[in-house]
């Protein structure tokens, strides 16, 4: 069967990885015998240079249209004096808005090939990491009522049971496939929004009795991922909490250009996308990482088409070419070859046909 897969390269380096995932994904067509029509669409700073909005209703009926996304970035320097209300990041928020999409799961492993691009000691990474970050996406205070006036601004932090609970239900379906435990990190001693969460999380723990399940306040939980990483399995919390702790887990991972993620709601269709940045002052440099983009790909085959054997196909390519010491910019060290975005990405390719 076909699959319609809507593309927003966006902004900055976002055309050039999305580029490279694309010929992955073509060099897996042709190794399984799939077929696979894309769609590109304008969101972010490009379609507010084209139509001087971020996510022009065009630009949504595709994405509602199709059977999943796959993004490169969006943003840059550019559009940073734009009112807020039409900043690049926009375009995001309103696509996890309209999409339903509430779930964000941030994967953050540190390959063994990479173990020296972690920032942490070999007696602090120890066998290595293995994190997944599930952070609500459409609630909390990204999305509630704010207003900014001359001497002061205020944004207002507000969940639902409903809410809490559909996004604990997930991170606690995740530990059932991994090692069956949950961290759900909150800051319950100060916020109400938080003693809800904490309350809401531990009843749906009931439902699971075969994961352990602990609680950390979101300092502490920061402090954690840094002098014991292997304390945790499965990462389950707020909206702005989990966009910090995602981001400080990546880091630990030796590089932010290796890490995807999945936005997912009710049904099959996600958003896929790196967790990094457009960063613009490398655009069109041929040096940006474009595995994160390719990672993420393989997320999108396995959760929201099913093909696992695919997914695997392009995580086992990508081994194998770190193995054969090929490095982007980002994770170069001596004694490997430094490769460019282009090269990366059709050397993932060629693996994949072997």
């Amino acid at each position: 069967m076909k699959k319609r897969i809507a593309l927003i390269p966006g902004d900055g380096i976002g055309p050039e990885i999305v580029d490279g995932a694309v010929k992955v994904l073509d060099a897996l067509c042709d190794k399984f015998n799939h077929e696979f029509e894309y769609i590109t669409v304008d969101a972010g700073g490009v379609a507010i240079d084209k139509y001087g909005e971020p996510l022009p209703k065009e630009s949504l009926e595709k994405c509602l249209g199709s059977d999943s996304i796959l993004l490169g970035a969006v943003g840059g320097k550019k559009w940073d004096t734009l009112p807020a209300n039409l900043r690049p990041e926009r375009a995001l928020l309103a696509l996890r808005k309209e999409l339903n999409l509430f779930a964000n799961i941030r994967p953050a492993v540190l390959k063994k090939q990479l173990n020296s691009a972690s920032p942490l000691k070999n007696s602090v990474i120890g066998d290595g990491l293995d994190i997944v970050v599930v952070r609500e996406l459409t609630g909390g205070i990204y999305f509630g009522d704010r207003k900014r006036e001359s001497e002061t601004a205020y944004d207002t932090e507000r969940y639902s049971v409903a809410e809490i609970k559909r996004i604990a239900k997930v991170a606690f379906e995740t530990a059932r496939l991994r090692k069956r435990h949950v961290t759900s990190v909150d800051k319950a001693n100060i916020l109400a929004s938080s003693q809800l969460w904490r309350d809401v999380v531990s009843d749906l723990h009931k439902d699971y009795p075969d994961v352990e399940l602990n609680h950390m306040y979101v300092d502490n939980a920061a402090m954690q991922l840094v002098t014991r990483p292997s304390q945790f399995d499965v990462i389950v919390t707020s909206n702005m909490f989990g966009d910090i702790l995602s981001d400080l887990s990546s880091a630990i991972a030796g590089s932010i250009g290796m890490l995807p993620s999945a936005s997912l709601g009710d049904n099959t269709r996600g958003m896929y996308e790196p967790i990094h940045g457009s960063a613009p002052d490398i655009a069109g440099m041929d040096i940006a990482n474009p595995i994160a983009t390719i990672v993420s790909a393989a997320m999108m085959l396995e959760m929201s088409f099913g093909m696992t054997k695919e997914a695997k196909a392009i995580n086992n390519a990508i081994d194998a070419v770190l193995d054969a010491g090929y490095r982007t910019a980002d994770i170069y060290s001596e004694g490997t070859t430094k490769t460019g975005t282009v090269k990366m990405a059709n050397l993932i390719a060629k693996e994949i046909l072997k």
